[in-house]
């Protein structure tokens, strides 16, 4: 390729782009002109990249391909109304709508919980196969409560937050495998449990409940949120309704990367709780009330603000621009 005849063949096209490009205001006709030009542009950049690739042409043109899709395209910038409709449409409505997947795993979990409790306390066997009967005595006595404040308050909220936000993330991450959720639920499950009921065996189930409690409501039903939507993934997988399997996935993992995003908050407020209230000198009943006040603002959220943004028809899902096509599917 002779580079300087095809920049002087070309040129008037290049300088006319740049012309449309830096206007303000197009009409009807410059818009199309500019979309046509665009197209020819990127073919000129992608010939003289093949066959004659001078470094100073290809940076020119690259950049004015680049500054013409992006006046074609537009440029979308962040805005506190997205901020807001995140928070009063999008999250709220996808926890609403996965609510019979995560109060289900919810009731089945703590109902689980407490049988593996029951069975611990009144099996002392039990209990040594958990830990050894020469270090129980220290665990209920000491190592139990101490965990509470065994490091600086700001430092174990920051631990507590992202240990639990990781157990989130992992949950929905995986929840198109299934199993992987279940196994995180039985591990979590079986670890209050056993600890439930060795602290009830020796005659401190106050304490036990005075510590998991305040912190405790809001942390678990944050996992068995993630939980839920992680299996309502694998559900989706086995049987995604009239929509193609590929489709009706990708839409419910957008959807499902909203409760990850949300929950980070909320597992946020709970490590905050755990790391300060829990280990506080407060009365036990304030440091219960204060973790109380916290899910009861958490399944108001949902069930008020949530139940609205769906009744009025809103999505969790990205905006049409940012979603892929989808193959049309029989009513």
């Amino acid at each position: 390729m002779d580079l300087d005849a095809y920049v002087a063949a070309h040129q008037h096209e290049w300088n006319r782009l740049r012309v449309l490009v830096r206007r303000r205001r197009l009409s009807g006709e410059d818009a199309d002109e500019l979309l046509d030009l665009y197209q020819r542009v990127a073919t000129h950049l992608s010939q003289i990249r093949s066959g004659a690739p001078d470094p100073m042409v290809v940076q020119m043109l690259s950049g004015l391909v680049a500054d013409a899709r992006t006046k074609a395209t537009g440029v979308r910038t962040a805005s506190w109304a997205g901020v807001g409709q995140f928070f009063a449409v999008q999250l709220p409505g996808m926890l609403y709508r996965t609510r019979a997947w995560w109060l289900s795993t919810l009731v089945v979990n703590v109902l689980l919980a407490f049988a593996i409790g029951i069975w611990v306390d009144r099996h002392p066997g039990v209990q040594t196969s958990f830990v050894p009967a020469d270090q129980l005595q220290n665990l209920v006595q000491h190592e139990f409560s101490g965990y509470y404040s065994q490091y600086a308050a700001q430092d174990f909220a920051a631990h507590v937050w992202t240990n639990n936000a990781w157990i989130a993330a992992v949950c929905i991450a995986t929840g198109v495998l299934g199993l992987p959720v279940i196994y995180l639920l039985w591990m979590n499950t079986l670890n209050v449990g056993v600890m439930g009921g060795i602290m009830s065996a020796h005659g401190r189930s106050a304490e036990f409940f005075g510590l998991i409690l305040p912190h405790g409501m809001l942390e678990l039903t944050a996992v068995f949120v993630a939980a839920g939507v992680g299996l309502r993934l694998c559900w989706t997988w086995i049987e995604p309704g009239p929509r193609r399997r590929a489709d009706a996935l990708a839409e419910e993992v957008r959807s499902s990367v909203v409760v990850v995003l949300g929950l980070v908050l909320v597992l946020l407020v709970s490590g905050v709780i755990e790391a300060f209230v829990t280990p506080s000198g407060l009365p036990t009943w304030a440091r219960i009330g204060i973790g109380a006040a916290a899910e009861v603002g958490f399944l108001a959220y949902v069930f008020v603000i949530g139940r609205r943004a769906v009744l009025s028809g809103q999505s969790s899902d990205v905006a049409d621009i940012d979603r892929a096509a989808a193959a049309p599917v029989a009513a």
